[in-house]
């Protein structure tokens, strides 16, 4: 172990092994959405020194990014996200590539862009889009991690190829979440893109209980903290 990679993760250390640690380098995680969720994932996926993360949004910044999404600001309003984390991760740790698709996946590209990660994340914030992404993990038989936020509310669950979680618990004809009555402030997409990430590296490392087949719902308001069986 070289003495600049020693440095570079010496945090990491105790927290994962100095042979998990070697092999992040190897992993190739995908990340569906740059925004909320996506931003904190993708950069502490960097950090962390997983070596190469595919950054999928076909959006850009606005405005009403500002006051949440951690790759957003002032002077990239208007900018595609997917493009914006590739510049970013390059500032915070060039050992790491990050391959950007700026497209919204859809049910004819989805398994294309999935295909061949160890890992899929979802960062998504439509129903619709969800399901697709759950139904190409389980084509291309990948795990999914689920997340979901809503002002105070959070939720997330580890879902293995043969689960169907997000067709259980959302409605067939719903398009959004309570986010669009509750909004999302700052701190509830970084708790469960920390949690996300967290389950990420448990799942690939087959370390501690996962949430696999399972989802944890947290409500900050009142500091209660729920796992369902499915």
């Amino acid at each position: 172990m070289s003495e600049q990679f020693k440095n570079r993760y010496q945090r990491n250390m105790n927290t994962f092994t100095p042979e998990e640690n070697r092999r992040m380098k190897d992993f190739k995680i995908c990340v569906i959405g740059c925004g909320g969720l996506g931003g904190h994932i993708i950069e502490m996926l960097a950090r962390l020194g997983v070596g190469q993360i595919t950054a999928v949004d076909g959006d850009v910044f606005d405005e009403t990014n500002l006051n949440r999404q951690l790759l957003s600001k002032e002077s990239l309003i208007g900018k595609e996200k997917a493009l914006v984390a590739e510049d970013r991760i390059r500032e915070v740790n060039r050992e790491v590539r990050v391959n950007p698709v700026v497209a919204f996946v859809k049910e004819n590209n989805c398994r294309e862009i999935i295909r061949g990660h160890d890992l899929v994340i979802d960062a998504l914030d439509n129903m619709p889009s969800r399901k697709i992404v759950a139904a190409g993990c389980r084509e291309e038989k990948i795990a999914l991690v689920h997340g979901a936020i809503a002002g105070w509310y959070g939720q997330v669950a580890v879902i293995r190829p043969e689960d169907r979680i997000l067709e259980t618990i959302y409605p067939e004809n719903e398009e959004k979440g309570a986010e669009t009555e509750l909004g999302n402030p700052s701190f509830t997409p970084a708790l469960v893109a920390s949690i996300q990430v967290a389950e990420a590296m448990k799942v690939l490392f087959r370390k501690g209980e996962t949430l696999e087949g399972r989802m944890l719902v947290l409500d900050l308001l009142h500091h209660q903290y729920e796992v369902f069986e499915f």
